[in-house]
């Protein structure tokens, strides 16, 4: 007994001495998710990104051309003078290079903000040698990074803003003001000018997460519409008009080689289910026959509500018609055996209320265009339904 007890003991003390090393893995989690989070999810997003690349450049130079008058203006050293004009220079030529970088690919990718952390951080290291250079606490050149840390809450995520505000109060405190310091600590008016840099950090973080906030319900609500959009609201199928996106993309795709076919699917004795059951019994089967031929299909295939009891599916790629020919057509792969599993699907869930389907189906020939594609399959499955139903029938491009 003593030793259960010792061993439960002990795992509670190794429970207990793990927790700060658990917590600290969470907290760097939490920032490099925060850090490294992706700048543009679309087109949209990263033309935004790189139109803040222009500004931070301009402003850039704009700060530059400053500092350059400031040395040549103010007396100092001729040393002093000298490396402030090349710090100065070496914005005015080298800023202008990020225009040259894929901007648009970069902010897309998973750690496209190390560009922009990267360029605070040389920004930071500059102004910090030229505000030690130019007298330390006592020169007005450190209040530009105020201008960065304002740039970047405009932008940044949220925990970049804390992180690189950290790190220009550190050099602030360690670079600058240092050479003013009493043997005590740092001066108070070191002191204060920290404590605003800090505060404002905290403003610009606050400012940040509020525009992240706001752009994440934005892209949100834009999902949510897009879905809507392209949805039937009853199935959840696609509905007409984002099928006719998909064939129309199918179509430009078959004159490169890429195979696809089409099928319709028209649901036999589905008014009676109506008629019987009521419209409660009818939408159920609806739902239910959009489950089936979704199950039958592969995931890159496209399945849609055209209204009423019609289905239609588009299977785009290779294995996109796989079926042998029944001699009715051409001769080529025509897309039967997926007609089929479609068929099948159908019956098994409409076995018990009498429904079953025709299905028509043609392949995406090169030189089609969509209404050539549906009338074709269309003819398909009235030639299926003519012949009593509950079977498929294809028709070559």
């Amino acid at each position: 007994m003593g030793t259960v007890v010792d061993g439960r003991a002990g795992r509670r003390r190794r429970r207990a001495g793990d927790t700060p090393a658990r917590g600290a893995r969470r907290v760097g989690v939490a920032l490099r998710a925060g850090l490294y989070r992706q700048l543009a999810e679309d087109a949209d997003r990263a033309a935004y990104w790189v139109h803040h690349v222009r500004l931070g450049i301009g402003l850039s130079e704009v700060a530059a051309l400053a500092v350059g008058g400031y040395a040549v203006l103010t007396p100092g050293t001729p040393a002093r003078s000298v490396t402030l004009l090349v710090l100065a220079s070496v914005v005015v030529v080298g800023t202008p290079l990020l225009a040259l970088l894929p901007l648009a690919d970069m902010v897309r990718g998973p750690r496209g903000s190390l560009l922009f952390y990267g360029w605070s951080v040389g920004v930071t290291v500059l102004v910090a040698i030229g505000s030690r250079v130019d007298g330390g606490a006592t020169s007005p050149l450190f209040v530009l990074l105020f201008l960065v840390l304002g740039f970047m809450a405009v932008a940044y995520p949220p925990w970049g803003v804390v992180v690189i505000g950290a790190l220009m109060t550190g050099s602030y405190l360690v670079c600058v003001s240092r050479p003013g310091w009493t043997s005590s600590g740092a001066d108070s008016s070191a002191a204060f000018t920290a404590v605003v840099m800090a505060t404002y950090t905290v403003l610009c973080a606050m400012a940040s997460a509020n525009h992240w906030d706001a752009h994440d319900r934005q892209a949100l609500l834009l999902r949510t519409s897009e879905v809507l959009a392209a949805t039937d609201p009853l199935t959840g199928a696609l509905n007409r008009r984002a099928f006719l996106d998909r064939l129309d993309a199918a179509v430009a795709a078959a004159g490169t080689g890429r195979a696809a076919v089409v099928c319709l699917v028209d649901l036999d004795g589905f008014k009676g289910v109506n008629d019987r059951d009521g419209h409660a019994a009818g939408d159920a089967v609806l739902r239910a026959v959009t489950a089936a031929l979704t199950g039958v299909v592969r995931a890159s295939d496209a399945v849609a509500r055209l209204g009423g009891d019609e289905f239609a599916v588009l299977a785009e790629g290779d294995g996109a018609g796989d079926g042998e020919d029944d001699g009715e057509d051409d001769g080529e792969d025509d897309g039967e055996d997926l007609a089929t599993r479609l068929r099948d699907a159908v019956a098994g869930i409409g076995a018990g209320c009498g429904v079953t389907a025709s299905v028509g189906t043609t392949p995406v020939r090169p030189g089609d265009d969509q209404h050539e594609v549906l009338g074709r399959a269309d003819r398909a499955m009235y030639r299926a339904k003519a012949a009593g139903g509950n079977r498929t029938t294809a028709l070559g491009g």
